[in-house]
């Protein structure tokens, strides 16, 4: 990926072996196109909670979520409940995060601004 490209506007590709999981320097210089979303005490994973109205809008936004995963073939771990949803990226075929996970944050990101 071309860091001239937003990530919001790349596209996932497949990304197995370690040789795809991001180095702990790059991931400190991806982080700030995603400001809202932390790194997982394991390092592992991005996660962020999406806070909601109500409950039709939480699924919503997990529908057009579910859309996004699909579309880029690169799935989240999440947690529904009434007003909020808890989302959590990381490439398991790497065993910690590609650049795939902050493709998808910043995607998700777009459905909420």
């Amino acid at each position: 990926m071309s860091d001239l490209i937003p990530l919001a506007q790349a596209h996932c590709i497949p990304r197995r072996g370690v040789e795809h999981k991001l180095t702990a320097a790059r991931v400190r210089e991806l982080l700030p196109d995603v400001p809202e979303w932390t790194l997982a005490e394991d390092g592992k994973a991005l996660t962020r909670s999406f806070r909601f109205d109500d409950y039709y809008r939480t699924l919503a936004f997990v529908n057009a979520l579910a859309f996004i995963a699909h579309r880029e073939d690169h799935h989240p771990d999440l947690g529904v409940h009434y007003d909020r949803v808890e989302v959590r990226y990381s490439t398991h075929d790497v065993d910690g995060l590609s650049e795939n996970d902050f493709i998808c944050a910043a995607k998700a990101d777009l459905l909420t601004a």
